[in-house]
């Protein structure tokens, strides 16, 4: 049974930094992009930032390039969101998703990510 659980979710400060954790289990870590993905209620969920299991690039939305940085631990079966100077506009619940695509425009689109965690709410205030 495939298994993807976040954490490090919570209320913070504008300008203040989160770490979101992405524990998986149950697939082949290492032959899976990993992304992460954000919604607010009553919106699509938004792409935030993926990392290619081929080690490419790392691509970021304009809304966070700058602040957010992802990394994965494939000994671990973890990948991490690292947020800094968080706005309020980045709250958000944020979702990670795995994807067996390498490279190319499927990684930045939710409906090519065949599993899911749950959520991590993440609310900045003002």
């Amino acid at each position: 049974q495939v298994q993807l659980v976040e954490s490090g979710g919570g209320l913070v400060q504008a300008g203040g930094s989160l770490r979101l954790s992405c524990a998986v289990s149950g697939l082949t870590f290492s032959a899976y992009s990993m992304g992460w993905f954000r919604q607010v209620p009553g919106k699509e969920r938004e792409f935030v930032t993926t990392l290619s299991w081929t080690g490419g690039g790392t691509p970021y939305a304009d809304s966070v390039k700058g602040r957010f940085t992802a990394s994965r631990d494939n000994a671990k079966n973890t990948v991490y969101l690292q947020m800094n100077s968080l706005k309020p506009e980045d709250t958000a619940v944020y979702y990670c998703a795995a994807n067996p695509t390498g490279r190319g425009s499927k990684l930045l689109r939710p409906n090519f990510y065949d599993y899911w965690g749950q959520g991590t709410q993440v609310t900045v205030s003002s």
